[in-house]
């Protein structure tokens, strides 16, 4: 597999780049400006990857189902999200590697991308909703696929979470762009009582057509979500959010949605 990384500024200039067999490390000693982007192309589609393109963030595995992905870098209201730390200085290392076979197999969260974004379409696991409260980033899809578990207040990083603008009809949706073994979920509800209500009940429904309807508790704790049998999945929706009435907060969200399991194939 032959990997390249490059920096380009946002007239389309490279402002650095590396290439390599299997694994490259690009180190980037300048400051990113606004409009910088990130591409990762590979020389094959469907490939299991390691990525890191924040040595602040650290390496995800994630499945690039096309050849080529751009990631924007945050600034600004955007960046509110992330770390300070990401991104910033004069000094960045950005690493990518073939993931092993032993990576590949083993069961893991398979929901988790700290890479992920809105124009994503290319890099999975992705996170995408039909409501994000207000528009901003603190409160963005990817937020609930980060994994970033801080639950006890909500805001800027490390409180982000996914926000459903008090919408009724609120539904988020975990796209692996592959076919997944599932066979547990964990979510972690924002817990910043009194502020936030709670979801007494939620539905997941799965790209197999299936449904299952799971009963929550006003918790800081982790809900965890054992499936009666392993599914094979390619996305999963969550949905039916069900608010407590008598809670008179209007604001439940999520913190973090994980899915635990294997490769199909």
């Amino acid at each position: 597999m032959k990997f390249t990384l490059e920096v380009q500024n946002k007239e389309g200039k490279t402002l650095a780049s590396a290439e390599g067999e299997n694994r490259l490390v690009l180190v980037y000693p300048a400051q990113y400006e606004e409009g910088d982007n990130l591409i990762i192309k590979t020389s094959e589609p469907k490939a299991y990857v390691i990525l890191q393109l924040d040595d602040a963030m650290g390496e995800e595995f994630v499945y690039c189902k096309e050849k080529e992905y751009c990631f924007h870098i945050p600034f600004a209201e955007k960046k509110t999200s992330y770390s300070p730390k990401t991104f910033a200085g004069s000094m960045h290392v950005l690493t990518v590697r073939c993931a092993t076979k032993a990576e590949i197999s083993a069961q893991k969260n398979l929901a988790r991308n700290r890479y992920d974004q809105h124009e994503n379409s290319s890099c999975f696991p992705h996170a995408c909703a039909n409501v994000e409260t207000r528009g901003e980033a603190v409160f963005a899809a990817r937020n609930a696929i980060n994994g970033n578990c801080c639950n006890l207040s909500h805001g800027p990083w490390p409180y982000e979470s996914w926000g459903i603008n008090m919408q009724d009809d609120a539904e988020i949706t975990i796209d692996f762009g592959r076919t997944v073994e599932i066979d547990r979920m964990v979510l972690v509800t924002r817990a910043d009582f009194p502020h936030d209500n709670y979801w007494q009940q939620v539905t997941f429904t799965f790209s197999d057509g299936s449904q299952m309807v799971q009963a929550l508790e006003k918790s800081i704790a982790p809900h965890e979500i054992p499936l009666c049998e392993k599914k094979k999945v390619q996305w999963i929706k969550l949905g039916n959010l069900l608010k407590d009435p008598n809670d008179p907060s209007p604001f439940p969200a999520l913190t973090q949605w994980e899915v635990y399991g294997t490769e199909a194939e």
